[in-house]
């Protein structure tokens, strides 16, 4: 596994890898990785001659008030990690070579409307700076394909309208949520709860799948089952941050022209936050019904 941090030497490496006629695979990520990091990567190897992963923690995507300095850097495992699943490009840019001018004058990427609502609404800013660095990443990169989680649902949408929006020739390739034996969703920020709040934390998961199949039933409101989720969570000691039900496409309101809904958590357990998605298919495919996903 070779180890760039300057832009020029990996661009140089991959241009050899094209003229070889191989295809490009990228893995973004924040680093700290764990099993849901390797799917993505186990994934990319998949559709692809080369894979590349960068480890950026960027500083744009946080708030004034987040946890971007708590946040958990691990390097030596990381990359201990990614060798063993073969990769063959790890890049590693610092924020000055991301930000050369900072932060401040940096051109940014913005997707309006999806970047506004649920997360978007607590963490004003969040999405226009992933946006960002994303958009310089694959112009770096150049990849065919790109690999991300469904965890982060809203987040995948948003690229996904991205690189539609800007002809970006990309394929945007997402992978399901890689969870604990008790159904918690594999997160970097899992590591900061207490042994008594792991305990408690797999309830989001629980409380939306409750949604998903009072849903698949023929329950049809959605306000009811919105606010009755968001005060189970409440009850059970979450601040919830929303529990919605949205057209899986767009992250609106189901309407009849929905073909499938996305049901989307964000809730605080102590200082860390959770967020965690499950989906319904509403159009039946076989007389097994609807299909869901985990």
């Amino acid at each position: 596994m070779r180890t760039y941090t300057a832009i020029a030497a990996l661009q140089s490496s991959l241009r050899n890898c094209r003229q070889q006629g191989q295809r490009i695979a990228f893995v973004p990520t924040m680093g700290n990785l764990h099993e849901g990091h390797l799917d993505l990567v186990r994934k990319a190897r998949t559709l692809a001659d080369v894979v590349i992963v960068s480890i950026f923690v960027n500083p744009l995507q946080f708030g004034p008030n987040e946890d971007l300095d708590a946040y958990p850097r691990t390097l030596a495992a990381d990359k201990e990690k990614l060798f063993s699943e073969g990769v063959q490009h790890l890049f590693l840019p610092e924020p000055q070579d991301m930000y050369p001018e900072g932060m401040a004058l940096q051109t940014q990427v913005q997707v309006p409307d999806l970047s506004e609502t649920l997360c978007g609404s607590s963490r004003p800013g969040h999405f226009t700076g992933v946006t960002t660095v994303v958009s310089k990443l694959f112009n770096i990169v150049q990849p065919d394909v790109a690999v991300f989680g469904e965890k982060d649902f809203q987040q995948l949408t948003i690229i996904r309208k991205m690189v539609t929006d800007l002809c970006m020739p990309i394929h945007i390739e997402g992978v399901a949520t890689a969870r604990d034996t008790d159904g918690l969703a594999k997160s970097s920020r899992n590591g900061f709860l207490s042994a008594d709040q792991r305990s408690l934390a797999p309830l989001i998961h629980e409380t939306l799948v409750s949604c998903r199949d009072a849903i698949a039933c023929g329950f049809d409101n959605f306000l009811q089952l919105e606010s009755h989720a968001r005060m189970q969570l409440l009850q059970a000691g979450f601040e919830p941050d929303y529990f919605a039900i949205r057209d899986a496409r767009t992250l609106r309101a189901v309407n009849e022209d929905t073909e499938e809904i996305a049901i989307l958590a964000a809730a605080r357990l102590g200082s860390t936050r959770l967020i965690d998605n499950v989906r319904l298919n509403l159009n039946p495919v076989s007389d097994w019904g609807m299909l869901a996903s985990p």
